[in-house]
């Protein structure tokens, strides 16, 4: 397949991947070439049908696509309606007739050009194309962040507003869950049933209450460092390179002789506070 592109794209300038699908082999060649004054759009396919189109999509996933409206089978329009809206590109139509322009943007078109194409008219598209672009890959950006940060909150997703709070961070570590990754799930933990949690290799154990007085443990695939980013340091000090304890659970503290101290919780589990650790004292007494 020919490249749209003489030369090399702006310094910076974002390329966009193309389609051009249209019935009139002539059509697809004229607009082959006025694309060649637009180094930032690399063609990557064309195609005569609708049918066609589609499986060119799902191989190449273009950023854009220029779209005849009138072509034998499955029209523009129908091809639009087959593509799921996740998949779905930037789009300009083209087309012989102008009528066909309302129809166009109430499938969502970026633009739509009228046969023959003229230049400054294609450049105008192309403009709005790269806007669209900037705004769609942006949004997304942001749409995939406030949806991890409300996951791992255990919250439905965030909107702007309330994650670029100053204190949103904050907020996240006073709910009264933990949510953890574990794989391809989030596990959401009550904060007052978390008596300890250890590291074991690559794996954490949070210790809470149960059914028995030995209550239960959860094993995730996590890090020390991520649990302590979501946990309030007051509440929920580390007292041991590999030891995060409720400071709620402790009801008694008996120091050692060698500056290390063993803390017991109210299900009775003793667990060790490090020297290094030693300044975490005044949250556990």
């Amino acid at each position: 397949m020919p490249a749209a592109s003489d030369g090399a794209a702006h310094p910076g300038a974002t390329r966009l991947r193309a389609l051009i699908v249209d019935d009139e082999p002539l059509a697809r060649r004229g607009l082959e070439i006025r694309l060649r004054d637009h180094p930032d759009v690399e063609i990557v396919g064309q195609y005569g049908d609708g049918a066609a189109a589609i499986t060119g999509l799902r191989k190449h996933h273009p950023d854009l696509m220029f779209l005849d409206v009138q072509m034998p089978g499955i029209d523009g329009f129908e091809t639009l309606r087959s593509i799921p809206a996740a998949e779905l590109p930037l789009v300009v139509f083209v087309t012989a007739y102008d009528h066909y322009a309302i129809r166009a943007f109430e499938a969502s078109a970026t633009d739509y050009l009228l046969k023959p194409v003229d230049e400054s008219r294609l450049s105008q598209a192309l403009d709005r194309v790269r806007r669209s672009h900037v705004q769609r890959e942006a949004s997304g950006h942001c749409a995939h962040l406030l949806g991890l940060l409300g996951e791992l909150s255990g919250r439905p997703p965030l909107d702007l507003d309330a994650a670029l709070r100053p204190d949103a961070i904050e907020q996240l570590r006073r709910e009264d869950k933990l949510a953890v990754r574990d794989g391809g799930h989030t596990v959401r933990v009550d904060l007052a049933a978390i008596r300890w949690i250890d590291a074991a290799g690559d794996y954490m154990c949070i210790h809470t209450d149960g059914d028995t007085p030995q209550g239960k443990t959860l094993i995730l695939r996590a890090t020390m460092g991520e649990l302590e980013k979501q946990l309030d340091p007051q509440r929920f000090p580390r007292i041991h390179r590999s030891t995060i304890v409720n400071a709620r659970r402790v009801v008694e503290l008996r120091p050692h002789s060698n500056g290390e101290s063993f803390l017991r919780l109210d299900c009775g589990q003793e667990l060790k506070l490090s020297r290094s650790h030693r300044d975490k004292l005044a949250l556990l007494l």
